[in-house]
């Protein structure tokens, strides 16, 4: 079983015992300790699955789930509440804040990953693999021009390095000629020499590493996903 579940929960115990089930399950696994830090990880992590607890230091597992649903740049994301409140008008005020399922504790790893599964087979409205492209170890979201590294680092780019960069991903096994850069990023009826592709391709590696765009000579420039 492939896919991302994120874990927002200020209990450790949980924490080590659902990504241990879990990740034996085949999925990837992060995690974060409150309702704020749990935002900050979805935008970077962009995972399917968000198993949130309710009450939480800082910021509550209701208030995050709301901005979570919130943002367009996370549409599609499911959120599971796992709490300890079994009130009614806890769970009333989960499902208003978007939640797309609710578990009381304690949590029994078998029935959780049934549950987990069942929302897999249900497939997930996300934004297109147009959209967004996590590759190299980077994510790269078109929607907001962002590109986030593997540890949560954002990296700006100006929008032509940006979409030179997304360009390149989207194909990465092909090499791209600068003629061809030149065409999609700067139209074909600007006039614009071949040098200015190689001027942007610099300024990408100088932010993102040498090595994220390889160079191949007499031919043009590829992404490189290793």
């Amino acid at each position: 079983m492939s896919g991302k579940i994120l874990l927002v929960d200020d209990d450790e115990d949980i924490i080590e015992l659902l990504t241990y089930n879990l990740k034996k399950e085949g999925y990837k696994v992060k995690s974060a300790n409150n309702g704020l830090k749990g935002i900050e990880k979805a935008a970077s992590f962009m995972p399917d699955i968000i198993l949130m607890d309710i009450m939480m230091p800082v910021l509550d597992g209701i208030e995050a789930g709301r901005q979570i649903k919130e943002d367009p740049n996370l549409k599609g994301i499911h959120i599971i509440y796992l709490t300890a409140r079994a009130e009614e008008f806890s769970e009333i005020a989960a499902f208003e804040a978007g939640a797309d399922d609710y578990i009381t504790k304690p949590i029994k790893p078998r029935p959780l990953i049934s549950r987990i599964k069942a929302h897999f087979r249900k497939g997930f409205d996300k934004n297109s693999e147009e959209d967004i492209l996590e590759i190299g170890g980077l994510i790269i979201n078109r929607l907001n021009y962002s590109v986030t590294k593997e540890n949560g680092d954002e990296i700006v780019l100006p929008k032509k390095e940006f979409q030179l960069l997304f360009q390149l991903a989207k194909k990465p096994d092909n090499v791209h000629s600068r003629t061809e850069l030149l065409h999609k990023i700067w139209g074909a009826d600007v006039y614009v020499v071949e040098r200015t592709v190689d001027v942007h391709i610099r300024k990408v590696r100088e932010k993102l590493g040498d090595n994220v765009i390889k160079t191949l000579k007499g031919l043009g420039y590829m992404f490189n996903s290793k």
